[in-house]
C-alpha cells in the first residue's frame, strides 16, 4: 500500500483550474501583456520578418563586365586593353590610374634598393656574399658600391636592374578616368522558387547605347561612369586615383514572389571596401612586367600600378507563401500569449497582499474514491476537506 501511494504521484493528471480575480491593475498588466504580445507576432514577424513565407538566401549569380574609354598621361595614350586588368569582364577588375614605370630592366648588377632592410653599406665588409633577402630584388654580391644619385653606398645585387626605386618615372592617368563608363551584366536564380531575373532591360531599340544608370527613370541599365561610383562611395575621385583602393558595387535582390516578377528590382549600394584610416593596409597596387628582346638580350619593363579596384558584390533573397511556417508561427504566437497568465500568477502569488489567499483556490487536489483508504501513511493520507471542496464562496469573496 505504501509504495502503491508513492507511486500514484507518476500517474496523477494536472488539469488547470479557472479563477476570476477582481483586480483592475492586474487586469490591465493582463491585457497590455497581451496587446504587446500580439502586436509583436503580427506586426514584425508577420509583416516585417514575413516569416509566412518560405526563403532562400544566397541567389545563383553570374556577373559580366566591360570598360570603355581613353585616357592620356603625360607620355602616351592609353586605351582599354592597357588600363583594365583582368581583361577577362569578371566581376573582379581594375583600372589603372596611375603607373612607375621601370624601363629597360635588363639581368645583371646593380645597387640594392635603400628601401631594403640593412641594404645601406659603408664597405663591403657590410655586405655578405650570396646573401637573400626576400624583400629585397636580387642576390647579394658581396660589393658595396654608390647608389643611384646622392652620395649613399649600398651593397650590390646580382638580379633585374636597376632596380625600380633608382628609375621609375610616374604617370598619370586618371585625368580622364571619372568619364569611364563600366557595364556591369548581372543574372541571378533561386532554385527554390525556379525564378530567375537579369538587371538589363529587354529592349531591341540600342537603348543600351544611349543610356546611364538612374535609380528612378533608367533602373535597368547598369551602365555606371567611374566618377559616378567613386562619388556615390563617398571618397574623392583624385586622392584615390593616387594611392589607389577599393571599391564594392552591391547588388541586392529582395524579391517578394508573391508579388509580379516586375516588383523583384535590384538594388545597387557603393561603399569603399579597404580601410582608408588604416595606413598600413589603405590604398591599392600591383606589379607587371612587358618582356621584350633588345640586341638578342631579354630585356622588361616593370610596372607598378595604382589603381581602383571594382568588387561587384550580389545578395539577396527570395520569399514565398508556405503553408508550413504559417503553421509554426500562428501556434508560437498563440502559446505566447499565455505569457500574460504567466506574469500575472507570479505577480499575484509573490506580490500581491492575498497572496496566500489565491495560493489557497488555486491549486485544489482531489483524490478517486477507491484510493480514499489505501496508502495511509507517509506518502498517501486522507483527504481532508479543503483538499475535496471545489467552491468556497467565502474564499472567493476575499479575492
Amino acid at each position: 500500500r505504501l509504495a502503491r501511494g508513492c507511486w500514484s504521484a507518476f500517474w496523477d493528471y494536472e488539469t488547470p483550474k479557472v479563477i476570476v480575480v477582481k483586480n483592475r491593475r492586474l487586469g490591465v498588466v493582463y491585457r497590455a501583456v497581451q496587446l504587446l504580445i500580439l502586436l509583436y507576432f503580427v506586426w514584425y514577424v508577420f509583416i516585417v520578418q514575413k516569416s509566412y513565407q518560405d526563403s532562400e538566401t544566397g541567389p545563383e549569380s553570374s556577373v559580366i563586365t566591360k570598360v570603355k574609354g581613353v585616357t592620356s598621361s603625360e607620355h602616351k595614350v592609353w586605351d582599354v586593353e592597357e588600363y583594365v586588368k583582368p581583361p577577362e569582364g569578371g566581376s573582379v577588375f581594375s583600372i589603372i590610374t596611375k603607373i612607375e614605370v621601370t624601363p629597360l630592366q635588363t639581368l645583371g648588377t646593380c645597387p640594392e634598393s635603400m628601401r631594403v632592410t640593412n641594404a645601406t653599406c659603408d664597405s663591403d665588409e657590410d655586405c655578405v656574399a650570396g646573401q637573400l633577402d626576400m624583400l629585397g630584388n636580387g642576390l647579394r654580391t658581396g660589393r658595396c658600391v654608390p647608389y643611384y644619385h646622392g652620395a649613399s653606398q649600398t651593397c650590390e645585387v646580382s638580379g633585374w636592374c636597376p632596380v625600380e626605386d633608382g628609375a621609375s618615372v610616374s604617370q598619370f592617368l586618371g585625368k580622364m578616368a571619372p568619364n569611364f563608363t563600366i557595364l556591369i551584366k548581372n543574372s541571378i536564380h533561386y532554385p527554390k522558387f525556379q525564378f530567375s531575373k537579369g538587371n538589363i532591360e529587354n529592349r531591341k531599340d540600342g537603348y543600351l547605347k544611349r543610356c546611364t544608370f538612374h535609380e528612378v527613370s533608367d533602373l535597368y541599365c547598369p551602365i555606371f561612369k567611374l566618377g559616378f561610383i567613386v562619388e556615390q562611395a563617398g571618397e574623392n575621385f583624385t586622392e584615390l586615383a593616387h594611392t589607389g583602393g577599393v571599391i564594392g558595387v552591391i547588388i541586392n535582390w529582395d524579391c517578394d514572389l508573391d508579388l509580379s516578377a516586375s516588383k523583384c528590382n535590384p538594388k545597387y549600394s557603393f561603399r569603399r571596401l579597404d580601410p582608408k584610416h588604416i595606413p598600413a593596409s589603405s590604398g591599392y597596387n600591383f606589379r607587371f612586367a612587358k618582356y621584350y628582346k633588345v640586341n638578342g638580350s631579354t630585356a622588361r619593363t616593370l610596372i607598378k600600378a595604382y589603381g581602383i579596384r571594382i568588387d561587384v558584390i550580389v545578395h539577396g533573397q527570395a520569399g514565398k507563401f508556405s503553408l508550413i511556417p504559417t503553421i509554426i508561427n500562428l501556434a508560437t504566437a498563440l502559446t505566447s500569449i499565455g505569457v500574460g497568465s504567466f506574469l500575472c500568477d507570479w505577480i499575484l502569488l509573490t506580490f500581491m497582499n492575498k497572496n496566500k489567499v489565491y495560493s489557497h483556490k488555486k491549486f485544489d487536489k482531489m483524490v478517486d474514491a477507491p484510493e480514499q483508504g489505501a496508502g495511509q501513511g507517509l506518502c498517501a493520507s486522507k483527504p481532508s476537506q479543503q483538499d475535496s471542496v471545489l467552491t468556497d464562496p467565502r474564499g472567493l469573496a476575499q479575492l
